[in-house]
């Protein structure tokens, strides 16, 4: 389908020019541009619409590839959000580019006796990039390292969370700031990773990373199954009860925080006395400590594979022959059990049931390891004045809640402070919503739903509006809402006056 916007087409010899973005390709006939996102058809500048290429590859039978997949396990009825009305999204609907004209789409409805406006366009961001959460413990790299994919920076470690490493990739400075691989390479994998796929990396004096939105992390080779519990002081106050009654000591190993039930305040209350295990590593407040050992791939993300390893000598005036000494990791997932002979020195036993029904508990109570990927990006000037010709009063509208952002119809979180800088998750919007443009800089969908009456006073291109009507047709793509997403013109989403 092609733009809504009438734009003049530059033409040179059997090519014409497009001018979706800054590149402006000269297109021969029946080819597509750099992008893959704009062709030249019969010397017409179309947009290949997603719908379009999904019902004719179905027409010479290929097998198109359904967006919903899981537990529904039906085709869905057309509505992409629920509640049995549309809601048009910007996959799909071409840019503002080079941004003096209005947004591809801007589309009115009624909701529950609310005239309602979407205005949509895809927004060419050079200022992007992902942020990664990924849950484990391992060791994948020091805060600050340089992650690379094919030897180019990408991005860098971040500041590690309860329970999970978190990167930080993408930007201008790595998408225009260095060489041009760097560039091009990093817009290939934040497109990637954005459209849900795998994607490979390694960290400066660190691990190598397979990352793929919603689905375990692969570190070094091995699928990560759990994300910890708590760390180890907060695995010691848990499940404190489950051992004071069937072992006199129990050390959690973790590398941020290490716990010992007997000296813990949850062993305190519960009565369990001194042990005399002594641990290594830096005390910080009772039953606690830090930097036992190095990070690295072993227990509780720590570089052990022998947990006696974080063990002091017994004191000889406190320990006793034949004390019962469980060690065990955050996930549950390594565990041993030892008794002290006459020499105080741990013996390895079999560990006794009711310590193995403890174990398995730390393993149930721990999440599945995933990883998310939040894309996150600034709305420019320019792709505001496809909203409005004053921009700024598009800015006040976010933040006075008259105007709500989306992307792919997914909920947008937009930072407090200046501008519209947005970031969503993208396991949320529909497959293979971003796309990119080789200046470079990746191409997402962003949606503005607001009041007709709130549109018309922000200076909106009243003349431009049109009905659901118009729009909607058999050659729009159909999807449904991912996840748990929400209605983007649910009322709860507005802060209109209480008389409106």
């Amino acid at each position: 389908m092609t733009d809504k916007a009438e734009r003049p087409v530059d033409r040179t010899a059997d090519k014409i020019r497009c001018d979706a973005c800054p590149v402006l390709c000269y297109i021969a006939e029946g080819r597509a541009g750099a992008c893959d996102r704009y062709a030249n058809h019969g010397g017409t500048l179309v947009r290949l619409d997603p719908l379009t290429i999904i019902e004719g590859a179905a027409s010479h039978g290929v097998k198109a590839v359904p967006f919903l997949k899981g537990s529904q396990g039906t085709d869905w009825d057309g509505d992409l959000v629920q509640g049995g009305r549309p809601f048009i999204t910007a996959v799909g609907a071409g840019t503002t580019y080079p941004d003096y004209k209005p947004a591809p789409f801007i589309v009115s409805q009624n909701v529950e006796g609310v005239d309602m406006v979407t205005v949509v366009t895809e927004g060419i961001f050079s200022y992007c990039g992902v942020k990664v959460k990924i849950d484990t413990d391992r060791f994948i790299g020091h805060e600050r390292a340089v992650v690379r994919v094919e030897g180019e920076p990408v991005g860098h470690v971040m500041t590690s969370e309860y329970g999970s490493k978190m990167l930080s990739l993408g930007g201008v400075e790595h998408l225009t700031g260095g060489g041009k691989k760097e560039g091009r390479v990093t817009c290939d994998a934040l497109l990637r990773l954005c459209n849900r796929e795998a994607v490979e990396m390694t960290v400066d004096e660190g691990a190598t990373v397979i990352v793929q939105a919603g689905r375990a992390p692969v570190i070094n080779g091995v699928e990560e199954k759990l994300m910890r519990v708590g760390c180890g002081s907060a695995t010691i106050g848990m499940f404190a009860k489950q051992w004071a009654q069937h072992v006199d000591e129990v050390v959690v190993v973790d590398d941020h925080i290490t716990g010992v039930l007997s000296e813990h305040q949850a062993g305190k209350l519960l009565n369990v006395p001194p042990s005399g295990i002594r641990v290594k590593g830096r005390r910080s407040t009772p039953g606690r400590y830090f930097q036992v050992a190095e990070p690295g791939t072993g227990w509780g993300g720590t570089d052990i594979e022998d947990p006696l390893t974080i063990l002091k000598e017994p004191d000889p005036e406190t320990a006793w022959e034949g004390l019962r000494l469980l060690m065990v990791s955050t996930t549950g997932e390594q565990s041993a059990y030892y008794e002290l002979d006459s020499g105080l020195n741990p013996v390895p036993k079999p560990l006794p049931p009711d310590l193995r029904t403890s174990v398995d508990l730390i393993a149930e109570n721990c999440e599945p390891s995933l990883c998310s990927v939040l894309f996150m990006a600034g709305a420019g000037g320019s792709l505001r004045a496809g909203v409005t010709q004053n921009p700024v009063r598009l800015t006040r509208s976010v933040k006075d809640s008259l105007t709500y952002v989306s992307c792919g119809g997914a909920g947008a979180y937009v930072w407090p402070g200046g501008g519209i800088t947005v970031m969503v998750d993208v396991t949320g919007m529909p497959s293979n919503s971003f796309g990119y443009v080789p200046t470079p800089a990746l191409v997402a969908p962003i949606e503005f739903t607001m009041r007709l009456s709130d549109y018309i006073a922000l200076g909106g291109h009243a003349d431009q509006v049109r009905p659901i009507a118009e729009v909607v047709s058999d050659k729009v793509r159909r999807v449904g809402p991912g996840g748990a997403q929400d209605d983007p013109m649910a009322r709860h989403h507005f802060r209109w006056p209480a008389d409106s």
